[in-house]
Order: structure tokens, then sequence, then C-alpha cells
């Protein structure tokens, strides 16, 4: 039941996310360029797992992203609103397909599921 609801939480986020970045009229061509740039921090599985695990769950964790929104609000920058609702929906749509936080023993083993 629990994963449900993480899947369900993922879709909220990802809904949101979607709804204020065209409710605040941004660029959809930006949008799509960058919804899977958070997946670059992959590349610290090139180093080994643990490092892997550490930089993707850095990059795949609500609070740093929606840090992003709120500074975007505060000094009222467009540009920091949108990459931090790009990534959060990024984020969003991870958790409700079924990618999870990594454990460091391996990519396909997350905190949702084997995949």
């Amino acid at each position: 039941m629990s994963k449900i609801l993480l899947h369900i939480e993922g879709f909220a986020v990802l809904a949101l996310s979607l709804y204020l970045y065209g409710y605040s009229q941004f660029s959809w061509l930006l949008f799509f360029i960058l919804l899977l740039a958070p997946d670059i921090s992959m590349l610290g599985y090139l180093l080994n797992n643990k490092a892997g695990a550490v930089l993707y769950n850095l990059f795949h964790t609500y609070g740093l992203s929606i840090g992003l929104v709120f500074c975007g609000l505060i000094v009222s920058n467009p540009h920091i609103l949108a990459l931090g609702l790009i990534w959060s929906a990024h984020i969003g749509m991870d958790r409700m397909i079924g990618y999870g936080l990594k454990y460091p023993t391996g990519f396909k083993d997350n905190h949702l599921n084997r995949v």
C-alpha cells in the first residue's frame, strides 16, 4: 500500500509542476529539453555504486528542487522558478513510474522496487 501511495505522490507532484509551469506561461520547449537533465547524475555510477547512488539521490530528492522553486519565488526570477518546476516534475515523473532513491548496492535497487 505504501508503494502505491508513493506512486500517487509522484503523480501529484508531476501534475502540480506541470500546472504551475503552464500557468506561468514558461517555454514548453525548454521544459522538454531539460526534463531529463537530472539524470545526468547517473554519471556518478561510472566511479562506483556508492558514489552513483549518492549523486543520483542528491539530484532526485524534492528538497533541492522545491528549494529552487522557493528561491525563484522569493527573488522573483522566472528562470529559477522554471528550472525548479522542471526539476520537480522530473522527480515526480520518476516516482510515478517506479524509479526511487537508489541504494548503494546497484542502480536497479531503489526504495520503491527493483527495476
